[in-house]
């Protein structure tokens, strides 16, 4: 898949889990696209965290995940991303860690799903439930979690059909502009 098809055909299918196994060259691969991505002044701040098993997963996810997300505990795979805000570079007063950890898991979930699996960004998570059950520092913080599987049925172009044909995204000229903050693009 080239990369703009992935990032077409990304989708949120938290719904559309099987249990079968991830191989593990596919996990590593899903992790080294997420440590190629790039970060200010290179402090790669993000550290994940893969639980695996049924068992491991789904005390994870009934102990600190939201209910709008419980369904993911059928998932043979979370990965959670945090960072400590120590390994931050903070330029001009901004912390960028949040920021170079979005592009981590940006890269992770582009590669998930070029691989044909299925992801669903989270934040909707008890901080310090999740803490407690996966052993975390105190100063390390929580970001994001994703439930990494292949889909229930058929391909991931199948499982994606429905959510993409909804997906709605402003346009270009609702978002981009050219020189100023109100002229169009050219």
């Amino acid at each position: 898949m080239e990369t703009l098809r992935a990032i077409s055909q990304r989708a949120s299918l938290k719904t559309c889990l099987a249990a079968r196994d991830v191989e593990q060259d596919k996990i590593d691969k899903v992790l080294e696209a997420a440590i190629l991505a790039p970060s200010a002044r290179n402090m790669q701040p993000w550290r994940f965290i893969v639980v695996k098993g049924k068992k491991n997963v789904q005390t994870l996810v009934t102990k600190a995940f939201a209910e709008v997300n419980q369904m993911v505990k059928e998932a043979p795979v979370v990965i959670v991303a945090c960072a400590n805000p120590k390994d931050d570079a903070v330029i001009g007063g901004r912390e960028y860690y949040l920021f170079d950890v979005g592009m981590a898991v940006e890269n992770m979930i582009l590669a998930a799903t070029d691989l044909g699996l299925v992801t669903h960004l989270m934040t909707a998570v008890n901080e310090d439930e999740l803490k407690a059950v996966l052993g975390v520092p105190a100063e390390v913080r929580f970001v994001v979690a994703t439930p990494l599987a292949y889909p229930a049925q058929g391909s991931y172009d199948e499982a994606a059909k429905e959510r993409l044909s909804q997906r709605t995204r402003r346009s270009l000229k609702e978002v981009a502009y050219l020189n100023s903050w109100e002229e169009e693009p050219a």
